[in-house]
């Protein structure tokens, strides 16, 4: 018993000290090498770089092919690159890159790190569900099926054909008695809806709506929206001039809003660090962002990579806020449960 409890406590001790000396051994080749301060100076920059750019993104001028919008829709992303350099100065033996690395470090957890924890709580007096369900969905009446199965009490459908509402209507119907299709968007309810009409966005056409839901505890300002595409070509750069001019007559209709609780659900082809939403989303929260599991990526909805379908609240309080499983569509459904 001796010898076995001499040789547990000779192997225990042995190992701290191996491992200490791997240690020294990487310090010394460290302290030893003065290169280490000259090594990696593009690495350092490209770090430096990174960090101002996630730092300073609102002063990236929109004049040339909406860079800054670009830019701050894919912005978190940004982070991705922070991992790579890190290897790079270690292989390197780069101090200056280590030290550089401290500025992207710190901007993305102030920006970012509050989405990568759980926030959200359980409950909630109304639980909503948005989805832009693709005009050449092959499966409308599953996609119906999918969204009604989260429990949603209102759900906002964007993109709907006229040849697919129907199809819609029918599988909607068993759960939500109310609803109403205004163009291509439309809103289900399991509570009554009054005062429903369409939202000039400027598009000459309908992608936009406002009901009032009568739920049990009081009246909220529902509204549906589907901002216009936008797209990214080599010889214009980011062009999102028209979704830009339809979010600020959005955002006016929001803000002449009479109901002190509003609930904006759709697709705003943006995301919340887009300035160019600036006119709707200085006026509400997200629920995502206040209540939310994670970023919340909705698209596209083989790899999302962005946010841009949305829940948007004001005047309640948002309770929790997630993404439903994939349907037909190249979109993610989204849903929040919020406290009135």
């Amino acid at each position: 018993m001796a010898q076995a409890y001499k040789a547990e406590t000779d192997s225990g001790g042995s190992e701290p000290e191996r491992q200490g000396s791997r240690l020294r051994r990487l310090a010394d080749g460290w302290r030893g090498d003065p290169g280490i301060w000259r090594r990696g100076l593009i690495t350092a920059g490209t770090a430096v770089l990174i960090g101002l750019v996630m730092l300073l993104h609102a002063q990236i001028p929109n004049g040339v092919g909406n860079l800054g919008s670009l830019t701050e829709t894919f912005l978190p992303w940004l982070g991705v690159f922070v991992p790579v350099l890190l290897v790079i100065a270690v292989v390197r033996k780069s101090a200056t890159a280590l030290i550089a690395l401290v500025l992207p470090v710190a901007v993305w957890f102030s920006a970012f790190g509050g989405l990568i924890t759980d926030k959200s709580g359980s409950g909630g007096d109304l639980t909503v569900a948005t989805h832009n369900v693709n005009a050449d969905n092959p499966d409308p009446s599953g996609t119906a099926r999918d969204v009604a199965a989260s429990g949603a009490d209102i759900v906002a459908l964007e993109e709907l054909t006229a040849s697919a509402v129907p199809t819609y209507e029918k599988a909607l119907a068993d759960t939500y008695k109310y609803h109403s299709v205004q163009g291509t968007v439309g809103v289900w309810s399991k509570y009554p809806l009054t005062g429903t009409k369409p939202v000039d966005i400027k598009l000459g056409w309908t992608r936009a709506m406002r009901t009032t839901v009568d739920t049990p505890k009081g009246q909220v300002a529902v509204y549906v929206a589907h901002l216009p595409s936008v797209r990214v070509k080599l010889d214009a750069g980011f062009t999102a001039g028209q979704r830009d001019d339809s979010a600020d007559a959005l955002g006016e209709a929001i803000g002449d809003e009479k109901l002190g609780r509003v609930v904006l659900l759709g697709d705003l082809n943006g995301t919340m660090n887009d300035r160019a939403l600036n006119a709707v989303t200085s006026q509400l929260r997200s629920t995502q962002g206040a209540a939310g599991d994670g970023f919340g990526f909705s698209w596209p909805a083989s790899f999302p990579m962005a946010r841009i379908d949305q829940i948007l609240v004001k005047g309640v309080e948002p309770v929790s806020s997630w993404t439903l499983p994939e349907t037909g569509s190249d979109h993610l459904p989204v849903a929040a449960s919020v406290d009135l």
